[in-house]
């Protein structure tokens, strides 16, 4: 269904200032000083994971990585980096505990200046246990769902009756209902409350690792009789989808009475939702008059019986429109549920909190096994998060299969010549790759980019051709550094040096110029923002990178042929926040822990955008600098 024009907004337009941020900590009366905090953490270079100075020397021995080709213009070796501190005893680094400092702040001089240098303090937990409290007051404007939210997967299973016999296709029994249960157990999945799900799609506050949502239609007997004592015996919460014409009646077989019903209903473990009054086949057919009692009048009844308040509403047989998602809101439902029995959707594919879709119950065992709960929201006051796991991911947005890896830290990795993308992550870290920027094809056998270059691995600024460096103007210029990427237009006069790049990020570690955006600060981008693109608006097999609504990296491909207009709109669908399309055609090409994504054999390139793993956790331990103890 087509988003309504009166929720379409993009998520990422809704983000906070720092001015902002910092007023909520008034507001939950915590007398924080956020700005002297971050900018003492700053000053310090403290409150990020170590960054990534060159790759290990696995990856530079690598015979694929060695110093470029002569065919490559001048290299420009950029300043070395800053020494890396001397390693403690132990294996651990310090925690995020110091990330922020309120308490002890000492000032020590040196040669030039005062430099202010911190004690530990509790408050870079106190800042990171905020932050699902902060991210829920800059949720996206409601009905929407949070870009966050997009690259979870979070299956919402629908049951209707358990009884002893099966009377149709979709009735189970309570053997079949237990077996289930010990499906979700024996996996590892955690059932989730319906008030977890909205906040997660709203916020993009991320669930437990494996969620998942248990939802029951109807107000049949067997689910007073069977599901509740067996969700009371493994502690499973669960929804309840009533119509009150039902209620002590036999209508559409057993029901439960009013005493079960409140019985249930004051239990944690269960959230009812109204499924309308009568539970007609179609609301989008009634007049407003009728829409109104169904869906006005079945929140009053149930509040009235039962005593609670009512917040959830589940469309009986799924069907909607903008009117009666219209109905919906303005009666004050936070969130309501469908379903299609021709396609499955984890929740977070869904068009917004007003449609949020299931799966049906027979589905069970072939979603468990993708059931994930979203990445951590980024450090307080960070838009990049290069803490979690890569995983890869399979989805299909829009009718455009897409194939992404997301995580870890990125990386560019600059070749020697051409090889294969597995080819030249042999022998690395990385866990995955894709193949990176445009290259020339005036040399065959050559690791020369289309643009300025520079890579962990060479350790050296390439300038572009200058004969070609006016058609890239506006382009995307990637930047790398251990703690930020950024994609800035291209301007041939000042970022074709390695002090150009410097002046845009000055911790950069590698540099390349993209084909184009395919997603601006959450937005697809129009046909017209190509310009002249070669091939552009043609089907093709495309490559891509960029970073989602949780700040983590993301390389993929497309699934099968796709324009890149309908590419970066699948793309922002799918929660991405930026995303830059890399060398295309031919060239695209995704591998996953050594192995290729592709159904065939793509052409070799000199150039890869990969992902390592994650930092290793850190552990708890004071800063203290050289300084403070020679004092």
């Amino acid at each position: 269904m087509k988003l309504p024009q009166w929720v379409r907004r993009s998520a990422f337009q809704s983000r906070p200032s720092v001015l902002q941020r910092s007023h909520l900590f008034y507001k939950f009366g915590l007398k924080v000083a956020v700005f002297p905090a971050i900018a003492l953490s700053q000053t310090l270079g403290i409150g990020t994971p170590p960054g990534i100075a060159q790759l290990e020397t696995s990856t530079l021995e690598s015979p694929a990585l060695a110093s470029p080709v002569i065919e490559s213009p001048a290299a420009e070796s950029p300043a070395p980096a800053s020494p890396a501190p001397e390693s403690p005893p132990t294996s651990e680094v310090c925690s995020p505990d110091t990330q922020f400092t309120s308490a002890q702040v000492t000032q020590v001089r040196s040669s030039d200046s005062p430099v202010l240098m911190a004690q530990t303090s509790k408050m870079g937990t106190l800042l990171n246990d905020l932050s699902p409290v902060l991210a829920a007051h800059f949720a996206a404007p409601f009905p929407q769902i949070s870009g966050a939210a997009r690259r979870a997967r979070v299956p919402v299973i629908m049951y209707h009756d358990i009884l002893p016999e099966k009377e149709v296709f979709f009735d189970v029994t309570p053997q079949e209902f237990t077996a289930a249960l010990n499906l979700i157990r024996d996996n590892g999945l955690t059932p989730i409350s319906l008030d977890q799900l909205t906040e997660h799609l709203a916020t993009g506050v991320p669930l437990p690792e494996k969620p998942i949502l248990l939802t029951f239609d109807d107000g049949y007997k067997g689910h007073y009789e069977h599901v509740y004592p067996l969700l009371k015996q493994y502690g499973y919460p669960a929804v309840f989808a009533i119509y009150p014409d039902k209620v002590g009646t036999n209508i559409g077989r057993s029901s439960m009475s009013w005493e079960q019903l409140q019985e249930m209903a004051a239990d944690p473990l269960v959230t009812i939702a109204s499924h309308s009054f009568t539970h007609p086949e179609d609301l989008t057919v009634l007049p407003d008059d009728r829409l109104r009692y169904e869906i006005v009048e079945s929140k009053r009844v149930l509040e009235s019986k039962l005593g609670i308040t009512l917040k959830y509403f589940v469309y009986p047989v799924g069907k909607n429109d903008e009117r009666v998602q219209r109905w919906v809101q303005m009666t004050g439902y936070k969130a309501a549920l469908t379903m299609d029995d021709t396609v499955n959707k984890f929740a977070g594919e869904s068009e917004n909190l007003l449609d949020i879709d299931r799966i049906g119950q027979a589905n069970l065992a072939e979603v468990i096994p993708a059931a994930y709960g979203g990445a951590p929201l980024p450090p307080f006051g960070s838009q990049f998060n290069f803490n979690s796991p890569v995983q890869l991911s399979r989805l299909t947005v829009n009718e455009v299969p897409l194939i992404m890896a997301s995580g870890g830290r990125p990386i560019t990795i600059h070749a020697k010549t051409r090889y294969q993308v597995q080819e030249i992550i042999a022998g690395t870290p990385a866990v995955a790759a894709v193949d990176g920027g445009f290259f020339s094809l005036e040399y065959l056998d050559s690791n020369v980019m289309v643009g300025p270059v520079m890579s962990q691995n060479t350790q050296a600024f390439m300038p572009s051709n200058p004969k070609e460096v006016r058609l890239l103007t506006g382009r995307p210029l990637v930047l790398l550094s251990p703690d930020k990427v950024m994609f800035v237009p291209f301007d041939p006069e000042k970022h074709n040096t390695l002090a150009g790049i410097q002046a845009e990020l000055p911790d950069a570690t590698d540099a390349f110029v993209g084909a184009a955006w395919l997603v601006k600060d959450g937005q697809p981008q129009p046909a017209e923002a190509f310009g002249r693109l070669f091939d552009f608006d043609a089907a093709r097999d495309r490559a891509y990178w960029g970073i989602d609504y949780a700040g983590q990296p993301v390389v993929g491909v497309s699934g099968d042929y796709v324009d890149s207009v309908s590419l970066g709109k699948a793309l922002s669908k799918a929660g991405l926040r930026d995303v830059v399309m890399l060398d295309s055609g031919a060239s695209a090409s995704l591998v996953y822990e050594g192995k290729s994504m592709m159904s065939y054999e793509p052409r070799p390139v000199p150039h890869v955008v990969a992902l390592l793993p994650p930092q290793p956790p850190l552990a708890n331990c004071s800063i203290v600098s050289k300084k403070q103890a020679e004092n």
